[in-house]
């Protein structure tokens, strides 16, 4: 195979698997999935749409946002144009998207970019040779940004060793086809590029991409999809070691002296001791690759122990990613790698790692539109590092980081992080450099596991294993549950060490920040927030912080204060029993009989007791895809009547949303139940999952796994039926405030047509104690579809979906409903 030139003759591979699938977006509650032949047709499409609006080689086109199969195909539009790059993580703030805007002189900014399908964009490889590929940006904070300028040179130097190894490899893929990487590093950092857009291809693997770092979800995602790979920081990896310490200590299990016995067995022993946790995160899934920062020692060990592979890279942006990697079976202990082919390192006198190569960019832009060489030939990485005989590089820390005390001692703070790391009372520590009385000093910011441990026996511990020069004298708790970090979870010292010159330290002014804006007497009720309202809440706290939150707990929380000790670690998780969400009424064998049933048993009895009458059953006509169905509740024969006035089309591919405590107690009698009441209660069970595809909605907590049921029963074609009231309606009719806010959420999150379905007569039905209904007493009212813009609030549907029910489809009169 001819040497490649451009990162485009990737993309003539990419069309060669054709519908194989090459990027799946967990994007809310659902689920889209790209083949290579679409990422090449949407690349084209987006190459066309921009020559089409001026745009030419050599031209800047920022690129935003969530990591999605949109911002892939537009980074390969680019690249097929010749327009430079220029990515942004999707925090960035405007001043500083303003700042690289007016410095690049970029012509288009997409946010998110709508693809239109068009003929392929026939491009010359032969001139990209000598324009930039992109330029990526190493700080989203400064008033005077620094975009590095990387090339296609740059980039293929450090993907054809790689290409090679993994080469050697593919005869045994086919055994594990397709190797499943999920994706938690932005594609705005060149590591995220590396591991989302170029290596899984080289074996022609999925990559997924999530919008949590939520540890449960990434757990549920990994086992759910069959993962095989893990791409992420380090900080996220930490949140998932804590959250199976968290997992076992709640199961009365001690993992700190299992893993103690795991030092001198191997992969395979390891493997069977925790195959439990293994079958957590799926049988297929087997390493975790890290980059974008120093992974924690301890980390590493703690997932060597439980029988899993951990990479992890060194690199910079200046070096087009990778400096040097582990071999995942050729690992050395402690190492960040080895030198990567075509590079040459060496380190000064003060231990400044010093690279050279291929990979390195030419320099940085400048706002006259040139590129601003390096001085010298070797390019200072500002990190400091060891080397062993055997070409292994060790990380000893950030040369600016490095604290110089008085007595001219070097004093590298990621050793003291290390040793305080280790202690049982810390989940993470920040060392930076601060004044003394002698001169420069360690000072020690602490975020330990409960505000109520003894942080200074940790301390003592800590220092025990230090030298005398490094000894920790000062510290403090600090205050949130977390520090600042960049887009790739690094924690910014810059802003820790300016907190902590003052005597308040600064909060943060996250819009989800409850930790330091809201008074803790604030009562949850004060802010607006129903027991549905606060998924949201929820899910952002949990994604901020990289912790996972019981949702009872936070359901039962009742002031700002309860939810500071929740975030905080100080209360216990409730054990409370799952809600029911069995697999077997989706089995092929349960829905043929749910089938004969309901034309044996069910519909029939439906129409001789109801003889309903149905209106605006047109509005379904030529709906063939899944839609969300919204109805009134009255009786418990509700979803019986939206069945049968139902096109058989729809009929048979609808899933029931149902009061999930009903469900629960079903399965789950509480203490004291009776024998007989038991038994009772599981046939009720087991008939209403026969005989109607029914999952639980819960009226206080669980909403998100019940919502995202909904999302996987949308995405394999089946419609959803839910009642936004959350209760029957006493007297049969809905009143202004009824809709509860998590119908807004899940109509927003599933994006799908919602078609209003109203029930009359029931209630009157019920009122007589009247089994058997009269000739027009029982009416089905069905709406036309509603599609709400991508920018309604949850708030502003469920009010519009309420006002709609009210005055539009009422006294059995069906009125136009229009879409909005």
């Amino acid at each position: 195979m001819p040497e490649r030139q451009t990162l485009l003759s990737y993309l003539d591979d990419y069309e060669r698997r054709g519908d194989e699938t090459v990027f799946v977006h967990h994007r809310g509650l659902r689920t889209v999935r790209w083949s290579y032949k679409r990422l090449v047709q949407e690349a084209h499409s987006f190459a066309r749409e921009l020559k089409s609006r001026g745009i030419g080689p050599g031209d800047r086109v920022l690129l935003t946002g969530e990591n999605s199969p949109e911002w892939a195909a537009a980074f390969w539009g680019c690249c097929l144009l010749g327009a430079v790059v220029v990515p942004l993580d999707k925090g960035s703030t405007p001043e500083f998207v303003h700042s690289v805007t007016q410095q690049t002189a970029a012509k288009v900014v997409v946010t998110d970019g709508k693809l239109f399908v068009t003929d392929h964009f026939v491009h010359d490889t032969s001139r990209l040779r000598d324009i930039p590929l992109e330029i990526i940006y190493t700080s989203g904070t400064t008033s005077d940004p620094k975009g590095v300028v990387l090339t296609h040179a740059n980039l293929l130097s450090n993907l054809r060793p790689l290409e090679r190894e993994i080469g050697k490899y593919l005869k045994w893929e086919k055994f594990f086809h397709p190797i499943r990487f999920l994706n938690l590093v932005p594609l705005s950092h060149v590591f995220g590029q590396f591991m989302g857009l170029f290596v899984p291809q080289l074996m022609g693997g999925e990559v997924h991409f999530t919008e949590t770092l939520n540890p449960s979800e990434i757990v549920r995602t990994t086992r759910k999809n069959r993962i095989s790979v893990i791409v992420l920081v380090p900080r996220v990896l930490d949140a998932l070691r804590e959250w199976v310490e968290r997992d076992y200590a709640a199961r009365g299990r001690q993992l700190s002296e299992r893993l103690a016995t795991m030092e001198q067995h191997g992969f395979l022993h390891r493997w069977w001791t925790f195959r439990k946790l293994h079958r957590q995160f799926g049988f297929k899934f087997w390493a975790f690759v890290s980059g974008g920062a120093t992974l924690n020692e301890r980390t590493e060990d703690f997932w060597q122990r439980l029988g899993f592979a951990v990479l992890q890279g060194y690199g910079m942006t200046e070096t087009a990613a990778l400096i040097s990697v582990n071999h995942p079976f050729k690992r050395s202990r402690g190492s960040i790698g080895r030198l990567m082919p075509g590079y040459e390192v060496k380190l000064d006198d003060s231990g400044e790692i010093m690279v050279r190569g291929a990979s390195v960019s030419p320099g940085y832009w400048t706002t006259s539109g040139n590129v601003n060489g390096r001085e010298g030939e070797w390019l200072r990485t500002g990190d400091v590092g060891q080397l062993d005989a055997s070409g292994n590089l060790f990380f000893r820390g950030r040369q600016k980081d490095v604290i110089v005390n008085a007595a001219g001692l070097n004093i590298y703070p990621e050793d003291l992080e290390a040793a305080l790391d280790r202690q049982p009372e810390v989940r993470v520590s920040c060392v930076v450099a601060v004044e003394g009385a002698r001169g420069s000093e360690p000072f020690a910011a602490i975020i330990p596991h409960d505000r109520n441990e003894n942080v200074d026996a940790a301390i003592k511990r800590a220092n025990e294993q230090l030298a005398e020069y490094q000894q920790i004298r000062r510290w403090s708790i600090w205050p949130e549950p977390d520090f600042p970090r960049t887009a790739t979870q690094k924690i910014l010292k810059r802003d820790v060490a300016l907190a902590l010159q003052s005597p308040s330290l600064n909060p943060s002014s996250h819009p989800t920040d409850l930790i330091s804006s809201v008074a803790p007497e604030t009562r949850l009720a004060d802010l607006q927030l129903d027991s549905l309202g606060r998924v949201e809440l929820l899910s952002s706290l949990e994604d901020r912080y990289q912790i996972s939150l019981d949702e009872a707990a936070f359901t039962a929380a009742t002031t700002v204060g309860d939810v500071q000790k929740l975030v905080r670690g100080e209360v216990e998780d409730h054990a409370v029993v799952p809600y029911p969400y069995p697999k077997w009424p989706r089995w092929r064998v349960v829905k043929l009989i749910r089938l004969a049933l309901y034309y044996t048993i069910i519909l029939p009895i439906t129409y001789v007791m109801s003889r309903l009458t149905i209106s605006g059953r047109e509005n379904l006509n030529g709906i063939s895809d899944p839609v969300l169905f919204v109805a009134n509740h009255v009786s418990l024969a509700d979803h019986a009547l939206v069945l049968a006035a139902l096109p058989i089309n729809l009929r048979h591919k609808l899933a029931v949303a149902m009061e999930g405590e009903i469900l629960r107690n079903w399965l789950h009698p509480p203490a004291g139940t009776s024998l007989p009441l038991r038994l009772r209660w599981l046939a009720e069970y087991f008939l209403v999952n026969l005989f109607f595809h029914v999952f639980p909605l819960p009226k206080k907590s669980g909403f998100r796994r019940s919502f995202a049921y909904a999302g996987e029963c949308i995405d394999r074609g089946i419609s959803v039926l839910v009642f936004p009231e959350g209760t029957r309606a006493p007297r049969g009719q809905m009143h202004m405030g009824h809709f509860k806010a998590g119908i807004g959420i899940l109509a927003q999150a599933l994006n799908v047509p919602i078609i209003p379905i109203r029930l009359e007569g029931l209630y009157e039905l019920k009122r007589r104690k009247q089994y058997f209904a009269d000739p027009g007493m029982v009416r089905v009212i069905i709406g036309q579809p509603i599609t709400f813009p991508t920018d309604a609030t949850p708030t502003a549907i469920a009010q519009d979906l309420e006002h709609r029910f009210n005055t539009e489809m009422t006294d059995g009169t069906l009125t136009h409903l229009c879409s909005i």
